[in-house]
């Protein structure tokens, strides 16, 4: 892809995607999905890039983070989900699926945001599956799974940022539902 028009699409993800997002963030949410861990087909890596497997995840809160080193959004948000999952690391764990092109770029963004997330390789299907399995159309956005796979909400981007004192509670009234 030549430069200029992989610049295009960096502004794409950064700044249009993110609006049609925050569009529908004031629509009530009726989601029936449901994630197995299956579902990451053996493609976990460490925020070090070493396979690693889905054991980690077993019990679990899951965040799946759709985000982007070239999006200054993601980079405002991101130190938010680092404290949340630092504070919470027992009962909620993090998948980073990376946006950026490249992977060094993609564990660039790990090494400087200090994410000690689990990520998957960029461009993966498993990635991509993810993403349209969830109807991702903006980010940064992290879908909240239970510990038996109910997809909570798409909306833990907005439970993080305004209300992380509450968040983990509330997910867990929300999977009681």
């Amino acid at each position: 892809m030549n430069s200029t028009l992989r610049e295009f699409f960096k502004i794409g993800i950064c700044c249009i995607l993110p609006l049609a997002f925050f569009i529908n963030c004031s629509e009530p949410e009726n989601i029936d999905i449901h994630l197995s861990l299956s579902e990451f087909e053996d493609q976990l890596l460490t925020h070090e890039g070493n396979n690693t497997s889905t054991s980690e995840l077993d019990g679990k809160y899951l965040g799946i983070y759709f985000s982007s080193y070239y999006c200054p959004p993601c980079r405002d948000f991101t130190p938010k989900l680092v404290e949340f999952r630092e504070k919470h690391a027992d009962e909620f764990e993090v998948v980073f699926v990376s946006s950026d092109f490249e992977e060094d770029d993609q564990f660039n963004y790990i090494k400087e945001a200090n994410m000690k997330f689990l990520t998957l390789p960029i461009d993966s299907n498993v990635s991509f599956h993810l993403s349209e399995k969830l109807g991702v159309d903006g980010i940064p956005s992290v879908a909240i799974v239970s510990p038996t796979g109910k997809v909570l909400t798409l909306k833990g981007t907005d439970h993080i940022s305004d209300n992380s004192e509450n968040a983990l509670s509330d997910w867990k009234s929300l999977s009681q539902k």
